[in-house]
């Protein structure tokens, strides 16, 4: 059985000791019954204890508590001598909390980090808008890189009379631009142009729309300055 992330990053925090005790006490029986668990637990304790010896203990400023105390009395009045012994408890917790705040901090990040280094799957799904300016889109450009599948659809791009649009990729590892075939201002226009491209290529570059003649440009290159633009998105699951 592999161990799920969450389950993972539930083992950095068993292992920090900042789970809820409920969550501590369910994790500690589980552990014992399951050595994947148990065997994530030891690895974060290795990984967290160079981090505990490393960092040296930070003390609170110096009128830290005195604040605290000053700040409760002005608040309320003065509380009988079971509940002085119940604030100092407090105090104390709060005070051994201020102190391991920034060793906390800095393992939980570790945890995140490493939480998020075992979503292994890439997004696929990508988007871009072609406009003028944010307020006048004229086609969307939709890209699954998985399959290299490519499909442009209009928005609001006005039709061009003996004319003909031509969508472009532009990435400086490309040298000139590339055509990316000629697309439809009235239907969607679909394609697979995009496969022989390198991923890191097709998600960093521009994409741009040129008026060519009609039929697209005669000698594969842009006959004039682009008229819509855009960069991918990524499409969330």
């Amino acid at each position: 059985m592999t161990l799920s992330p969450d389950d993972d990053f539930a083992a950095a925090e068993f292992a920090l000791g900042t789970l809820e005790p409920s969550e501590r006490a369910t994790f500690a029986a589980r552990r014992r019954r399951e050595p994947e668990l148990d065997a994530a637990i030891r690895a974060w304790e290795a990984r967290l204890s160079p981090l505990a010896e490393a960092t040296p203990p930070i003390a609170p400023p110096s009128d830290f508590l005195s604040a605290i105390e000053a700040r409760i009395r002005a608040a309320a009045p003065p509380p009988a001598a079971d509940g002085v012994a119940a604030l100092q408890r407090r105090l104390s917790r709060w005070r051994a909390a201020a102190i391991g705040a920034t060793g906390i901090a800095a393992a939980l990040a570790i945890g995140f980090i490493a939480r998020e280094a075992t979503r292994t799957n890439a997004p696929t799904e990508f988007v871009a808008i072609l406009q003028k300016s944010a307020d006048s889109p004229a086609f969307v450009a939709s890209i699954n890189l998985a399959t290299g599948e490519l499909s442009v659809r209009p928005v609001a791009a006005p039709p061009q009379a003996g004319k003909s649009y031509e969508l472009w990729i532009i990435e400086p590892k490309l040298g000139a631009p590339r055509s990316l075939g000629v697309i439809d201002a009235a239907s969607v226009t679909r394609g697979a142009r995009l496969a022989a491209f390198d991923r890191a290529v097709v998600e960093d570059a521009t994409y741009a729309v040129t008026v060519e003649p009609e039929g697209g440009s005669p000698d594969g290159k842009p006959s004039g300055p682009p008229v819509f633009v855009g960069k991918l998105v990524p499409v969330e699951p």
